[in-house]
């Protein structure tokens, strides 16, 4: 060997050792500046697990003595379900049901998505481990709710929540903001709105309550989700809707920005049509037929768990609306919903696969002790 080759070598190994150190020096400089964990969001799982709920009216939730055909009549007890009412006082929405405002929180009333009662379920025993997800509407009042006209309803809608105690309770207020072709808020009263309903529930020291803050999934790019975003101090959790445009969703990663969890507020198979960008059209999905069934999990049931399990840092909660949306008169003529029977118990196969699939650990279900498993320091206080 020459004496130049072997100074050549020589060289070449000094390179390689100092740019394998400042290589591991610059990573460890990395580590060190990378962002520390986020905090713990109120009721939010440890890393990993993630929310179990099931929606969205008495039929299709089950577990009653009237209702006893639904989700928790036929799988594992979740940890939570959903439930509805608005701040409308007066209002027609759908085929002409006068509002009262509270609508299906004491009484069983309907607005043409079948019957709800939140009360008749919370004293239920079935339902006693369970933490329950309230969509809060205020179509066309947002500007009454700002100005303060509805603060006596606002009012005695926080006695109720406060009496859920110690029961978690996950408000979602103005849900799907961004969905202007139904719920079409104005922006500015919207936050305003969303803002003095969690001032006057934080006064009342409803403690009991995280307040979550939901788009459509689909509609709004970062730009749009920062303009309609209320400020940290009132979101606890950040949420979307996940049908069939779920591709192009961009709350994750606004979530993510924000040092928010995820709550995959609302979710029901249904499979994009080649016209579902123009009209949301969407393929029918009859879930008791096998074939249709099978289609559903390849096609959304599959990316929706996906989803749960790439994004396990800030996917804590996910919402499935087990129920038969085209046999309520709201849903009869949306493109969207008006060919979906998204009820799994209706389907042998769908059943056992949707079994096999909540039976991994990840998946948090109803126990004795998932309130104070839920605290907002993650030991059970609020």
């Amino acid at each position: 060997m020459t004496r130049n080759r072997m100074l050549g070598l020589t060289l070449v190994a000094i390179i390689s050792i100092l740019s394998n150190s400042c290589g591991r020096l610059q990573g460890e400089d990395i580590e060190q500046e990378k962002e520390p964990d986020r905090p713990q969001a109120r009721f939010e799982p440890k890393d990993g697990e993630v929310l179990v709920f099931v929606g969205q009216e008495l039929e299709a939730i089950g577990g009653l003595e009237e209702f006893n055909n639904g989700y928790l009549d036929h799988f594992r007890i979740p940890a939570g379900w959903t439930a509805y009412t608005s701040l409308m006082p007066g209002d027609s929405v759908t085929f002409n049901a006068g509002l009262k405002g509270l609508d299906g929180v004491w009484t069983t009333d309907t607005w043409g998505d079948g019957y709800s009662n939140m009360s008749l379920q919370a004293a239920d025993d079935d339902f006693k481990h369970m933490t329950l997800a309230i969509g809060l509407a205020m179509v066309n009042n947002e500007r009454r709710v700002a100005s303060g006209e509805l603060d006596t309803l606002v009012r005695k809608f926080g006695t109720f929540l406060k009496e859920l105690a110690p029961r978690p309770v996950f408000l979602r207020i103005g849900y799907e903001f961004d969905g202007h072709a139904w719920n079409h808020y104005d922006r500015e009263d919207y936050l305003s709105a969303y803002r003095r309903i969690v001032d006057i529930l934080k006064a009342m020291k409803c403690e009991n309550v995280a307040f979550v803050w939901q788009s459509t999934g689909w509609v709004s790019n970062h730009e749009m989700l920062e303009a309609w975003y209320p400020g940290d101090d009132y979101v606890d959790w950040c949420g979307f809707s996940f049908f069939s445009r779920y591709e192009e969703q961009k709350m994750i990663s606004f979530a993510r920005a924000k040092r928010k969890p995820v709550f995959i507020a609302e979710a029901s198979p249904t499979i994009s049509d080649y016209m579902v960008k123009f009209n949301g059209d969407t393929k029918e999905t009859i879930l008791s037929n096998t074939t249709q069934a099978q289609e559903a999990w390849e096609k959304w049931f599959i990316p929706l768990f996906k989803t749960i399990e790439e994004n396990h840092d800030v996917v804590k909660a996910f919402s499935y609306i087990n129920c038969n949306w085209r046999a309520n008169e709201m849903w009869t003529t949306n493109l969207t919903f008006k060919d979906i029977d998204a009820r799994l118990q209706t389907g042998v196969w769908i059943s056992e696969k949707w079994k096999e699939e909540m039976a991994k650990s990840r998946y948090v279900h109803a126990s004795s002790d998932l309130f104070e498993n839920l605290g907002s320091d993650g030991k059970g206080n609020f």
